[in-house]
């Protein structure tokens, strides 16, 4: 069933494309059919489209808090030492690299640069109310002492009301941090609701990706029929960089890892490794990944059952590099479709909310999209222009799960080294 919903997914990707450049083709040389292309877009794609995006609004903080506050809690810092210090310095650390690479690549080649100026007017004038809302609530126009200040919130529950992320997801870390540091039978009657709680939005993200066909549909219909092929040439270059960044981790930053800190020749682990990697390619979800992960790890790997069984599970739920490099790319690819300029400053900002929202997003597919809107938000880009990338996010979302599984694994190798237990 998650197989036909993908390619479900697909097709309704090229035919909400095809049909959008269609319509867009026959309004241009027959005026007669504006008319109603403007009824069908305007009581049917758009609400459609809506609909979907507002019910992954919905679930964005009591996700973020039931993942994040679950993970950190289980790192259990004052029992694992070593153990919990390292493997969390290493998640931070790879998923920062590759985040920079991300947004490195995308100031290089500037995907989102090229639209024409009567395109771009047209994606403002389209947006401009969201884009109006979202820098009134959430922009951050300098790097400085006061933003860092702005981290903490005065009032969590009122930070998750209005959707602030940044101080929602500083209050879960200490939440999850002080939850982790009680005593095992004191946190376990409050742990248990939160895993509990985080397994209900997970199916919940299940539930709303079932109408991801007919959303990407109407989603890429009411952008094709606006804007014709210019869009879909865009996204293709958009693909391609994020892809690029893909395989720079995949077959650079982590064959060095596995060299130098893992003692392994990086050849010999892809090969060991090819099952994992098939698994989290199809089905695109860490958390589905994880019992494979597990066994190669411990058989084929020789990492031993006890650091298997803690970096692993942990891994899917906190190392999450793929995420990362993707959010960073799609936050700037959209500031430059909709012509916001982000300073170097700012783009250091979205760094930190990359790397710190990837923990809190679901090991499941499309678990990174409710947060990657509010990073949008935060940094004054409309989060409806996720409408302009979410009918490929499903090809996108397959290598970041390949990206995630990957990483966890060379951190079990890396721990397994280091660390004798």
């Amino acid at each position: 069933m998650r197989r036909q919903n993908h390619f479900a997914i697909l097709f309704g990707l090229v035919a909400g494309a095809l049909c959008g450049i269609g319509a867009n083709f026959a309004v241009a040389h027959y005026p007669v059919f504006k008319t109603a292309l403007q009824f069908f877009t305007s009581y049917f794609a758009e609400p459609i489209g809506q609909i979907f995006l507002r019910l992954l609004f919905m679930i964005v903080i009591p996700l973020v808090f039931a993942s994040l506050a679950k993970g950190v809690a289980h790192l259990e810092v004052h029992k694992l030492g070593r153990i919990g210090l390292k493997t969390a310095v290493y998640f931070l650390s790879i998923t920062v690299v590759a985040c920079t690479i991300g947004l490195f690549l995308v100031n290089i080649f500037k995907p989102g640069v090229g639209f024409d100026a009567s395109t771009q007017a047209q994606l403002l004038e389209t947006f401009h109310g969201q884009a109006q809302e979202a820098a009134q609530k959430g922009k951050i126009a300098e790097f400085g002492i006061q933003t860092f200040i702005q981290f903490i919130p005065k009032n969590p529950l009122q930070s998750g009301a209005n959707n602030e992320m940044i101080p929602w997801i500083v209050f879960t870390l200490f939440f999850g941090l002080g939850l982790g540091f009680l005593e095992k039978e004191k946190g376990a009657w409050l742990l248990k609701p939160i895993e509990a709680l985080n397994d209900v939005m997970v199916a919940i993200v299940g539930l709303i990706m079932k109408m991801a066909p007919l959303a990407v549909f109407c989603l890429l219909f009411a952008i094709t029929s606006k804007f014709g092929w210019l869009i879909l040439k865009q996204l293709l270059y958009y693909v391609s960089v994020v892809f690029f960044g893909y395989f720079l981790v995949l077959l650079v930053v982590y064959p060095l890892l596995i060299f130098f800190f893992g003692k392994m020749r990086p050849w010999e682990f892809y090969k060991k490794a090819l099952p994992v990697l098939v698994t989290a390619f199809s089905t695109s979800s860490s958390a589905a990944t994880l019992p494979t992960s597990i066994k190669t790890t411990e058989e084929e790997l020789k990492v031993s059952p006890d650091i298997a069984g803690f970096v692993l599970p942990l891994g899917a739920t906190l190392n999450m590099n793929g995420t990362a490099l993707f959010e960073g790319v799609a936050v700037l690819f959209l500031a430059q479709v909709f012509g916001v300029d982000l300073t170097l400053g700012q783009q250091t900002i979205v760094l930190v909310l990359a790397v710190v929202s990837a923990v809190g997003a679901a090991g499941v597919p499309g678990g990174s999209i409710p947060l990657l809107a509010l990073i949008l938000a935060t940094m004054g880009v409309p989060p409806e222009g996720l409408a302009v990338i979410l009918g490929v996010d499903r090809l996108l979302d397959m290598g970041r799960t390949v990206l995630n599984v990957t990483g966890d694994m060379t951190a079990a190798l890396y721990i397994q080294k280091s660390v004798k237990i």
